[in-house]
């Protein structure tokens, strides 16, 4: 299970949450992330636990838990969702893109 770690100090590194997580099971990864042109933290990450229920136990110990001053925000990570990018790409409604709507009535 991969679990979103939010509210993070952007010094915060990827050996310091395999610390901080390590401890409720064994880990598969561990990810920092960080601005592409400083490198500098995003103040967010993921952990991806290899059994569910050490990933329920860091949940339930780290959620709220304050780490370098700041009060940590642990859920279960949703899956990322597909950018369209580029010119009418993606469901934002850009030029040709799908703003969706249209329900409501059956026209006959």
């Amino acid at each position: 299970m991969k679990l979103y770690v939010g509210n993070l100090s952007y010094s915060t590194t990827e050996d310091e949450l395999k610390e901080l997580f390590g401890q409720y099971g064994e880990l598969r990864s561990v990810a920092v992330i960080t601005d592409r042109e400083t490198g500098r933290g995003k103040g967010f990450g993921f952990v991806d636990f290899s059994s569910d229920e050490a990933a329920k136990a860091a949940i339930a110990a780290c959620d709220g838990k304050e780490v370098g001053g700041r009060n940590l925000k642990v859920n279960e990570a949703r899956p990322q969702e597909r950018s369209g990018g580029g010119f009418g790409g993606g469901n934002r409604g850009g030029f040709g893109g799908n703003r969706g709507g249209g329900g409501g009535r059956n026209w006959r």
